[in-house]
């Protein structure tokens, strides 16, 4: 009898410890979804932006319309997409392309006055830095939910409720990694 239950506590432990990995796996799935979104909030805040930027470059003549092109395109392609790697990837290519649409400026010295221009720059701007503190919280909820989906023994309830490691937010674009050239 005591044998039988001894047993049944440990199966009650056991059920206890998988009970609570996996609950701890879905507290940092959620985690992760929450940080994801919150970089999706500031995205579209961001593209919500983009027009009227693309408008007021528009109204000078001599404005270079391919890199207009690509900013608008890389808009459409990011309000098309429907998941989060999808996501990830288009906003490594917007962010290089708003930056040379930001260096049409100095092209432009009519368009660096322009005070919706400048404004608009200066709206974008906050939402970067934004977006940049969003990303690090990502990362890290990312780096924690995919390290502990990969400690033993997670790893097999993991596996076994089918719980996928998640992408880092990483720069793609190797211009926006090199060092910021200043000259005196």
């Amino acid at each position: 009898m005591i044998f039988l239950g001894i047993i049944i506590l440990l199966i009650v432990i056991i059920a206890f410890i998988l009970i609570g990995i996996y609950n701890k796996l879905v507290k940092e799935k959620n985690f992760v979804e929450e940080a994801f979104s919150t970089i999706d909030a500031y995205l579209k805040k961001r593209y919500d932006l983009i027009p009227n930027l693309v408008a007021t470059v528009k109204g000078y003549k001599d404005y270079e319309g391919e890199t207009l092109e690509k900013v608008i395109a890389a808009r459409n392609k990011y309000m098309s997409c429907t998941n989060m790697n999808d996501k990830i990837e288009n906003e490594n290519m917007i962010a290089g392309t708003l930056g040379k649409l930001f260096a049409l400026q100095e092209s432009y010295p009519d368009l660096k006055a322009n005070t919706n221009f400048l404004s608009l720059q200066g709206e974008i701007t906050k939402i970067e830095e934004d977006i940049l503190q969003a990303r690090k919280y990502y990362n890290g909820s990312v780096r924690n939910y995919n390290t502990y989906c990969e400690t033993f023994p997670n790893v097999f309830i993991a596996n076994i409720f089918g719980f996928k490691k998640y992408p880092f937010f990483n720069i793609e674009d190797s211009k926006e990694k090199e060092n910021v050239k200043i000259s005196f």
